[in-house]
């Protein structure tokens, strides 16, 4: 599928002058590539919107018409105002038909996941992918099928079927995504509280079973005394701290 978009040449460079196209309605581009020298241009910002919206993303074939010229072009460095919902700066790499080309193409998976429905969540690796094709070969975006994945199963780039005409470039071992199990929240408190309680609970083992060395009752007496002492001190200190006062891109 291909759009059709005006452009007009843009004579005027730097900040100053995009800000004033922008602010009527015009967004500042560059086209350039196979058979054309870089020129700066500027095309509707409302029309940029419905060719994107209506055809998908960066990877729509664009016919280019300017001066009396068209160019089979495809959309590369696309600068976004998210806060705004604008267009800042936008390239257009200027194709043959008969050339193939590398671009990225957008990962979509489809179906829900049984490890998902086990309580497993999914686990983002890869958002696209590097591709080769023609430009009437180029997908809008890759779909695969998570359905049959379970908690413990993984997709690398490998595991993918390519369109027909379309070669993947990225490595196949790269992982795409996985299905997990979640995090347990309490793990550190309850690493943190047998961690407490190990040596104590071992120590009584020991002593039920008859097995402590000797002078390991007046070494614990002696160490339960001083800790007695200690919790002394450290009562009268925490008494006298509660009597503290308080602190308070352009282009």
């Amino acid at each position: 599928m291909e759009a059709i978009l005006h452009a007009e040449p843009r004579n005027e460079k730097g900040k100053g002058p995009a800000r004033r196209l922008r602010a009527s309605g015009r967004v500042p581009a560059t086209l350039y590539g196979a058979g054309v020298d870089a020129t700066s241009i500027h095309v509707s910002a409302l029309d940029l919107l419905h060719v994107f919206h209506a055809m998908g993303q960066a990877s729509v074939l664009v016919d280019l018409k300017l001066d009396g010229q068209e160019y089979l072009t495809i959309a590369r460095e696309i600068q976004r105002d998210l806060i705004h919902n604008r267009f800042i700066h936008i390239d257009f790499m200027a194709v043959r038909r008969d050339e193939k080309i590398t671009v990225n193409i957008e990962l979509h998976e489809i179906g829900d996941s049984v490890g998902v429905h086990a309580g497993g969540v999914i686990e983002h690796h890869l958002r696209e992918v590097e591709v080769e094709s023609l430009p009437a070969d180029v997908p809008q975006r890759i779909e695969f099928d998570i359905t049959s994945l379970k908690i413990g199963d993984s997709l690398r780039v490998g595991d993918l079927t390519p369109p027909e005409g379309v070669e993947f470039l990225t490595d196949p071992d790269t992982m795409v995504l996985a299905v997990v199990e979640p995090a347990m929240m309490d793990t550190e408190l309850d690493l943190a509280v047998a961690g407490e309680e190990a040596p104590e609970a071992a120590l009584e083992e020991a002593a039920a079973e008859g097995e402590v060395p000797e002078g390991e009752e007046g070494e614990e007496g002696e160490a339960a005394e001083g800790e007695d002492a200690e919790s002394t001190g450290s009562g009268e200190g925490a008494e006298g701290e509660s009597k503290a006062p308080e602190g308070d891109g352009e282009s």
